[in-house]
Order: C-alpha cells, then structure tokens, then sequence
C-alpha cells in the first residue's frame, strides 16, 4: 500500500485539514503546506485550548499516517523522549550467562548494548521507516521542558536522526513531519524556532469559532451555537486570568445540550461558568451583572456583533 501523497497546495490542506472537521485560516494552511512541501518542522505558538495539537492529529489522520505524541513536561529527558537501555533484561542477560559458565565480557558487553535491549521512545520511533509513510511527529507543549532538552532537540529537528553513544547515529530513512507546539509560559530558544516555520494560532474570530462549533458539535441548534458563540467572544475581551480556548467553548456547547438547553439565558449561564472558566477568581469577576451584561450584547444580535 501506497502511501498518501501529500497535499500540492494551500487549498488542498484547506480541505484536508475540513475533512477532520478542523477549520482553519488561510494563514495557517499556507504554514503547514510549506513545512510539509519543504520538509521543514512547523512550530505552532498559542494560548492554550486555541487547536495546535489537533493540527497534529488531524495531518496523520488525514494522511493516513501514524501519529507519535511527545508529551512535554518538566524534567523531561532523554529515557523518555528518545530511548534508554532495558537494564532489568540485560541484568537477566548477564545472569544467564554467569549460571552457564558462558560469561565471556567483551562479548556480553557488545551484546547488550544492541538493538535488542534498546528501548524506543517517541523521537527513536519517529525515525523508522513505516510502509504508510513517514509518522507525524507531535511534541506537544515544548514550552514545559527545560531549556537542556531544547538543546538535545536541535539534532532531531535539524537532521531528523538520533545519537546514541553505544550503537552509533540513527537517522531517519524518510524524515518524519512534525509539529512542535507551545502555550507560550516561556520563551523557546531562537536557536530551536530557526530550525522550523513558524505560525501564531490565535483565538477564531466569531464567524469561524461558529463554523467549528457547527462541525464539532452539530447536535447544538443554531440559535444556541450563535449565543454561546457571541458570549464567548465577549467574554475573551474582559480582563481574566485564563481566557477560554476553542476547546472550553465546544465542552461549554456539549455541556448545555446534556442540560437540554437550546438557548442561553442567565440560570444557564450561572450554573455552567465552571466549565468555561477555570479560576474562581474568574467565576467570582463574571457571576452576576457581569453575566447578564454580557448575554444581553451575545443575544442581541449575530454572533461577534
């Protein structure tokens, strides 16, 4: 089996990217149609909750590819974003060969640092060859590792391959296409961002936060996907300590559909801020004339007016 070409223009990402429900902006689909053509990694930068991981999931999906998920965190290290040693089989190894009277030490030590006892971690797994094509490579949240680990990225993202001290460089047959994604709760070195294209996504504007809530939720009527819609967009423009993503704004949606709500009015709204806020110090800001204020200018007229 063939693998899926991959798309020839900026238009063909538009519908690739619509066919999993993901509704993007011209700026983004050209950001991605270039470092997939040019085989260069794509840093995406946001605030949470706006879609750069599910642009990640959406290319493989859409491509047919596999997907390998790096999830980022502090103190992150080589173990368990590239590869480490099985050291319990090897100990056995080790054993088995003392209880023989086989343990010769040159070649037990060529033995056991082998592809055998190598553990393959995500930035290891991207680098196989796969008959589907090559994996779709997300290292997700970058911006919660350390700077040292950046560092070790530099190799991966620059020449897709991989070092390791005891069997040599692994590199990749056919270079993996990846995502590198960043909530932006620090700055990522310049060296790292050079290596790649760079795109912003940012909070949709009303008429496109609209046409993903259509697709993500098409159980929702249109007068409440209109409502929740122009609340949340009001609402992102008030001072808060976390404004809401695309992502609350969908769970916020499903959330009332299980309430049976076809529209937004004050109770509604009251009863659900939970799911849309994350603070209580937010929840605290928005309760009462707050709320009603702004479901009064999100039910005044069409959606962002």
């Amino acid at each position: 089996m063939s693998p899926i070409p991959l798309p020839s223009s900026v238009d063909e990402v538009l519908r690739l990217l619509a066919a999993g429900d993901y509704v993007a902006d011209r700026s983004l689909a050209t950001a991605l149609f270039l470092s997939l053509k040019l085989g260069r990694p794509l840093f995406l930068e946001g605030e949470a909750g706006v879609g750069k991981t599910e642009v990640a999931k959406v290319l493989a999906k859409g491509l047919g590819r596999r997907l390998i998920r790096l999830q980022c965190y502090e103190g992150l290290d080589l173990s368990q974003a590239a590869y480490e040693w099985n050291y319990p089989r090897q100990m056995l190894e080790i054993r088995i060969a003392e209880a023989a009277h086989t343990l010769d030490r040159a070649r037990i030590e060529h033995d056991l640092f082998s592809e055998r006892f190598l553990v393959r971690r995500p930035l290891l797994q991207a680098l196989e060859a796969d008959p589907a094509g090559a994996p779709v490579l997300l290292i997700d949240e970058l911006d919660r590792t350390d700077e040292p680990f950046e560092a070790y990225l530099l190799e991966v993202l620059s020449d897709f391959q991989v070092t390791i001290p005891e069997i040599g460089t692994v590199r990749a047959a056919s270079p993996p296409l990846v995502v590198v994604t960043s909530n932006r709760t620090r700055e990522v070195h310049d060296a790292l961002k050079r290596r790649c294209f760079y795109a912003w996504v940012d909070f949709p504007d009303a008429q496109r936060e609209l046409s993903i809530l259509r697709a993500k939720v098409p159980a929702a009527s249109e007068r409440l996907s209109r409502e929740v819609v122009g609340f949340v967009q009001k609402l992102r423009a008030k001072d808060l300590f976390k404004i809401p993503g695309v992502a609350e704004t969908l769970d916020w949606t499903s959330a009332l559909i299980a309430l049976d709500r076809t529209r937004l009015d004050v109770e509604a709204v009251e009863s659900t801020l939970g799911i849309l806020l994350k603070y209580q110090d937010d929840i605290a800001r928005v309760r009462g004339a707050e709320a009603e204020a702004l479901l009064a200018a999100a039910t005044a007229g069409p959606a962002g007016t």
